[in-house]
């Protein structure tokens, strides 16, 4: 029989072709799909478990048959019971440009929503529960002025069970006029939190101030943040607002492209990289560069890119950000989409790389849930009347309030970080 149907199979190659093709085809659209399966479980890990509305105690840290929570899938509702979880007058890590008490935000309505995920409750932040689950660990956030604002929000929710100590001797300032490194120490737990300021995640130079334009080194991670990796248990990577800044790309040492504009009239470069591409190099570099570390084998989080909601013009031409209710979901497209989609391809690329070291990466994936808060930034109250934000921003639409919806990425870092039983 074996000797028959090698005959009969060699003597009918056309045949045998016409059958192998859809074959092969249906096996690699398999292992596509088992591929975004496995990813979807891992990396969506924004879920609560045979949860409720009713039963948040059912948490579990691994999955199971009942019915998953998405956390990232919701709506804002009104929580004037226990909202907001500390103010200006509590917390003394808050900046001015997001201390929207302090200057005179006329409506504080914005601190008074909490958000619902579809189908269950979104526990609490517990800042007792987190520090001892951090006892003896430390914990990186590496971005632009948005990873700052999100490091600023955890600081004041852990400030509620213990104070920490800036350590360390005096910052580095670079070009931009922002401290490279900052580290607070939680000495009751031996927890230290650090930020570090690196807006592009790579490599970048400021190539000509008054033009403000920038080479950036797609293929080379920041060594002001990449050289330390290895000393945390846990990053949290976040940035796209850099990129929409002039710049000219290099990959191997040399400019391979330009975001347009003036930047393409620079250095002899014409080839224009859309941003979305040049945001997906540049995570892809920053997650491999943590991915190969021989150091770390701890969690990489990816937080995904958030909205601005300028109405009636742009940050600089009088734009502003007046409303005072979050949006209904529906009301308004994802604006940031092919942002998201590029941090998200990028972290589906350096997945290999990071399961054979030890490392996990994760996806906080908080762009829709901010797409329906444009009651939650400054607007023109991130700054004494006549002031500015930071050089001339006047009006933010861009950062958020402290205390207000950003505390919600703090939550789901809490909901990813702390294992739950």
């Amino acid at each position: 029989m074996m000797k028959s149907h090698k005959q009969s199979a060699s003597s009918s190659p056309k045949r045998a072709a016409a059958i192998a093709a859809p074959v092969a085809f249906l096996l690699a659209l398999g292992l596509v799909l088992l591929y975004d399966l496995s990813f979807s479980d891992r990396h969506y890990y924004l879920r609560i478990y045979g949860a409720s509305s009713s039963a948040a105690s059912s948490l579990v840290s691994a999955p199971s048959p009942a019915p998953a929570c998405d956390l990232t899938q919701g709506e804002w509702v009104p929580d004037a019971a226990e909202a907001p979880y500390y103010t200006n007058l509590t917390c003394p890590f808050i900046d001015d440009h997001q201390n929207c008490m302090k200057f005179g935000k006329p409506s504080l309505e914005f601190m008074r929503w909490r958000w619902r995920p579809d189908g269950c409750e979104l526990p609490r932040f517990d800042a007792a529960r987190f520090l001892e689950a951090m006892r003896g660990k430390s914990m990186a956030f590496v971005g632009d002025s948005l990873a700052r604002n999100h490091f600023k929000s955890l600081l004041c929710l852990l400030s509620k069970a213990a104070q920490p100590v800036e350590v360390g001797s005096e910052p580095e300032i670079d070009v931009t006029g922002r401290a490279v490194r900052r580290d607070y120490y939680f000495g009751s737990h031996d927890f230290t939190a650090s930020l570090f300021w690196s807006p592009f995640l790579v490599k970048a130079n400021l190539s000509s101030a008054t033009l403000g334009m920038w080479d950036v080194h797609l293929d080379t991670p920041d060594a002001r943040w990449a050289a330390h990796v290895a000393d945390f248990d846990h990053v949290v990577l976040s940035g796209t607002n850099w990129f929409f800044r002039p710049s000219v790309y290099h990959e191997g040492g040399r400019a391979v492209s330009c975001n347009g504009g003036v930047s393409c009239g620079a250095g002899n470069v014409t080839a224009e990289l859309p941003v979305p591409r040049a945001l997906r190099a540049a995570f892809r570099t920053a997650l491999g560069a943590i991915a190969t570390s021989e150091g770390f084998h701890g969690k990489a989080v990816v937080r995904t890119v958030t909205p601005t909601h300028f109405e009636n013009g742009e940050w600089n031409t009088g734009g502003d950000c007046v409303r005072t209710r979050p949006y209904r979901r529906g009301d308004r497209a994802v604006s940031a989409a092919e942002y998201r989609s590029a941090q998200i391809e990028a972290l589906r690329e350096t997945e290999a790389a990071a399961t054979g070291n030890g490392t996990e990466l994760v996806l906080m994936d908080i762009t829709e849930a901010m797409e329906l808060r444009p009651d939650g930034h400054p607007s023109r109250y991130g700054h004494p009347p006549g002031g500015s934000v930071e050089g001339s921003f006047v009006v933010d639409c861009l950062h958020w309030c402290l205390p207000g919806p950003i505390d919600l990425w703090s939550e789901l870092l809490f909901q990813m970080i702390v294992p739950h039983h």
